[in-house]
């Protein structure tokens, strides 16, 4: 079910519920066309997030962790000045729209009350949150700036008027009279194809989405009872909503305010928040990845594609370097006839001694003499036997950075958006990213992001790196070198820390099941997990960033999934709350 206006009808009321009369405490702008309001209301705080973002647009409150900018946006700054200390005084949607009004009491720097309004108006690539004067309608700021060229209706500018999005001329499908309800009798009498009845209804009622249209279509098939009461219940649901999240009959993951017909649930949710965070957590989080991280994945595949072209010509070359002692035999089998060897022959075949005197072919420039054509034989065979030399080397250091870039890869697909600052320092302080011409030369602190903390069920702290700045700052210099230190065996992943100098056997299982699931292994089953203290990990000298060695450890196999993660990380919020 799609963030269509029933949809946003329940989640009106949801937030309703939640945040009337609530006081603003905290406003943030963690990522762009995303707002933070962090509300206190019934003695708890709310995270209310307002995303005005063209593939995920909604409003809802979230449980999700987020790290914020380390410079504000000017709107978030605009919003901190007008809505700071604030009071939500209502909550409404605007004619079963995609469109959330907030309006807030407040006072102004004159000390007067007045009231704001804040617009969340949902809708794709159109999104926007407008904050406005409640009295004339006066624009005081958006997170997207629409001027009159890109949009004739209206602008959204700093003091223009507010304007409404073009209202259709549908009907409010939770205000429908009677009559109206005749009228959709009619509609599927004369049109009892599902998908065609469908989309009538879209064209009928306000607010539907596709999805909806279609489960709304399918319910008032179903023979028994009347239309009118079919409706009534299907409508019902979003007042008393049932959230989950399922598969439609494309198998294409789909979360919905309840149940219906072409939906298979696979998890249910005690409200609508909670459901789109479960829903939006992976999808986002892989999309903001892909955003910011675009310059890191443009790199990392480069530096892949150009190491392994460089390592197959290497290969070639050593290959060639093997048939390097032809060369030092010819040149020894023509020393030792060169009194059988004519000035300006092409070639002659002489005696092989080094297999049983059969002949051999040697190939000659009839422009040089005899002993300079053994010369020049031995002079090839000095060329390429220091070339294999060479050449092995090569192949060693093109091979370490194929494994570096395919460890960043795996790093970069488990990464949270915060974590790629340090992933991208990392490239820049290898030369992988030039740097600025400003900061050239410069030389200054690193400040590294913090690992993942999660609780084990014996209340023991196990701490996930996710990059390897993250995993060099936790296992050389945080843990304690009585600590259990845990990796994938063989298969590039985050180094993993137990905080303790005996866990149980429990942890260390939950400990490996983690050290598997953030690695290369996630999807696989049977994963070797190593597991040793801390003191047998060593950092070989001019090792890349996360490498290191160790020895004395144990193993054990272990299967990731998403559920020990998602268990962990409920026990370290629960710990947090306390």
């Amino acid at each position: 079910m799609s963030f269509d206006g029933s949809f946003t009808h329940a989640m009106t009321q949801e937030l309703k519920n939640d945040l009337l009369n609530g006081r603003v405490s905290k406003i943030n702008e963690p990522y762009p066309n995303e707002i933070i309001l962090t509300i206190r209301s019934n003695h708890n705080n709310y995270q209310l997030l307002l995303s005005a973002n063209p593939s995920y647009a909604r409003a809802q409150i979230t449980n999700v962790p987020f790290t914020n900018p380390k410079v504000p946006t000017n709107f978030a700054m605009t919003l901190r000045k007008h809505l700071s200390g604030s009071f939500i005084s209502k909550v409404h949607q605007v004619n079963n729209d995609r469109i959330i009004h907030l309006h807030f009491n407040t006072r102004n720097e004159l000390g007067d009350i007045e009231e704001l309004v804040l617009v969340i108006e949902i809708m794709a690539r159109h999104s926007n949150i407008i904050l406005v004067q409640a009295k004339d309608s006066t624009i005081i700021d958006s997170v997207k700036r629409i001027s009159s060229s890109q949009n004739r209706y209206r602008t959204i500018l700093p003091g223009s008027k507010y304007i409404q999005p073009p209202k259709q001329n549908l009907v409010d499908p939770f205000q429908v009279q009677d009559n109206e309800i005749t009228r959709i009798e009619r509609i599927n009498r004369e049109f009892p194809n599902v998908d065609v009845f469908a989309s009538k209804l879209r064209k009928y009622l306000q607010g539907l989405g596709t999805d909806t249209a279609y489960a709304l279509a399918s319910a008032l098939h179903v023979s028994g009872s009347s239309i009118k009461q079919k409706y009534w219940e299907f409508f019902d649901h979003f007042d008393s909503p049932k959230p989950v999240i399922g598969d439609d009959s494309k198998g294409k993951l789909q979360f919905s305010a309840f149940p219906y017909i072409g939906i298979e649930p696979q998890q249910g949710f005690d409200n609508l928040s909670s459901m789109l965070d479960e829903y939006y957590q992976t999808k986002v989080q892989r999309e903001r990845v892909r955003e910011q991280g675009s310059q890191l994945i443009r790199i990392t595949k480069n530096e892949l594609k150009k190491n392994h072209k460089k390592l197959k010509k290497l290969q070639k070359t050593l290959e060639e370097s093997e048939h390097a002692d032809d060369l030092r035999i010819k040149g020894e089998i023509l020393m030792t006839y060169l009194n059988q060897v004519k000035v300006g022959s092409n070639s002659i075949k002489l005696p092989n001694f080094y297999d049983d005197n059969k002949d051999i072919v040697v190939s000659l420039n009839p422009a040089l003499s005899p002993s300079e054509n053994a010369q020049k034989y031995f002079k090839k065979y000095d060329k390429k036997r220091n070339a294999k030399d060479y050449v092995i080397k090569q192949i060693q250091e093109c091979q370490s950075e194929i494994d570096y870039f395919d460890n960043i890869e795996s790093q970069i697909e488990i990464a949270n958006p915060q974590d790629l600052s340090d992933i991208k320092t990392e490239l820049k302080d290898g030369g992988y990213i030039k740097k600025t011409k400003k900061n050239a030369g410069k030389r200054r602190k690193v400040k590294v992001s913090k690992p993942e903390k999660f609780i084990s069920d014996d209340g023991d702290v196990i701490l996930v790196g996710k990059n390897n700045l993250q995993n060099d700052q936790l296992t050389l210099k945080t843990a304690d070198k009585r600590d259990t230190w845990l990796h994938v065996q063989n298969i590039h992943g985050s180094h993993v820390i137990i905080r303790s100098f005996d866990p149980s056997e429990q942890t260390v299982l939950q400990a490996a099941e983690l050290a598997a699931y953030f690695s290369k292994a996630r999807e696989s089953a049977n994963v070797p997990v190593d597991y040793v203290k801390v003191k047998a990990v060593k950092k070989p000298n001019g090792g890349k960033p996360g490498f290191v060695t160790y020895r004395g450890q144990s193993t054990m196999y272990v299967t990731p999934s998403d559920e020990i993660v998602k268990h962990l990380r409920e026990n370290n919020k629960k710990q947090d709350a306390k």
